[in-house]
């Protein structure tokens, strides 16, 4: 276990580096997500370098949210609240409240560490919680496991999310062929929020047998997600010569986002593609579809993982 990392001046804090055979990843503090991941030498993630921030949230933990919350507004237990709006441009919250924060170290050993972040009460979402996350790598890969506990006084919504950039390194997104298991997706305004759903059959959006990703440009929720035997699901990106990527996630996700990285600046232009586990869709905390009630006391768990093949 790496632990020799610099603690105050780089932009995402201290870094755990955590090795298995071929797989190695570092996970940060800032955030407490995964800076780098590699499998046998191959980048299988799109991170970001020590001296920088994360870049289009790559890597992060998005809670008690994932993605977007119109005007920062809910209401949850009769009470009307108003989070910051850390997306100004869109007029939304977006991505939680513990991306920008330091997690601390729990547990390490050389294949593994644990972080936490104590999310306290706040404006916006007064429920104290205790989050943590073990990532580990094995032959399997990269695995994350989430546990988040309310450890307030009364019921707390609560949703998670993640946001990793997976790549074949080498080959450009619009030759790699991409397999989402679901059958709707969400359709956005401006403002990227949902205001309708429709089937994906026989649609440009429709990658349930996997195709080329080609020019389409995506930054989309799909949902309806076809279980696998497990009862989770999983995304996957292939390249022409069959290597390729596999974004997996238990049951606790039934949600993918899928962002080309159109947005992304100019070097990070669709050389990705970000694939992301969620709980519930975006502005979930208004719609109310999926979002999890964490009773005083009470844990939520999940777990997804990252493979190269």
């Amino acid at each position: 276990m790496d632990t020799a990392a610099q603690l105050s001046h780089t932009p995402s804090g201290t870094q755990w580096t955590i090795r298995s055979g071929g797989q190695e990843a570092v996970i940060v503090e800032v955030g407490g997500g995964v800076r780098a991941f590699t499998s046998d030498g191959r980048d299988v993630v799109a991170g970001f370098a020590e001296h920088e921030r994360a870049v289009g949230s790559g890597g992060q933990v998005l809670a008690p949210w994932p993605n977007r919350i119109r005007d920062g507004r809910y209401a949850f237990g009769g009470e009307h609240l108003q989070l910051p709006l850390t997306e100004p441009d869109r007029h939304n919250a977006i991505h939680g409240l513990v991306n920008w924060v330091r997690w601390h170290v729990v547990d390490a050993t050389p294949d593994s560490v644990t972080v936490a972040h104590d999310l306290v009460s706040r404006p916006g979402y007064p429920w104290p919680l205790r989050l943590q996350t073990t990532w580990s790598v094995s032959a399997a890969g990269l695995r994350a496991e989430h546990v988040v506990t309310n450890t307030g006084d009364s019921a707390a919504p609560f949703g998670l999310g993640t946001h990793p950039y997976v790549l074949v390194p080498g080959v450009p997104v619009d030759e790699l062929t991409l397999r989402v298991p679901a059958r709707s997706r969400l359709l956005v305004d401006a403002r990227m929020l949902p205001i309708g759903a429709a089937r994906v059959a026989g649609s440009e959006y429709d990658f349930t047998e996997g195709r080329r990703l080609g020019a389409t440009v995506l930054d989309t929720a799909f949902g309806e997600v076809d279980p696998d035997a497990e009862g989770g699901s999983q995304v996957d990106v292939t390249a022409p010569d069959g290597r390729g990527v596999t974004v997996w996630a238990d049951s606790s996700f039934t949600w993918w986002q899928v962002f080309s990285s159109d947005a992304l600046p100019a070097d990070r232009l669709r050389k990705a593609l970000a694939i992301e586990p969620m709980t519930c869709p975006p502005d979930a905390f208004r719609s109310g579809r999926d979002v999890v009630t964490l009773e005083p006391g009470s844990s939520w768990r999940g777990a997804w993982g990252i493979r190269a093949f």
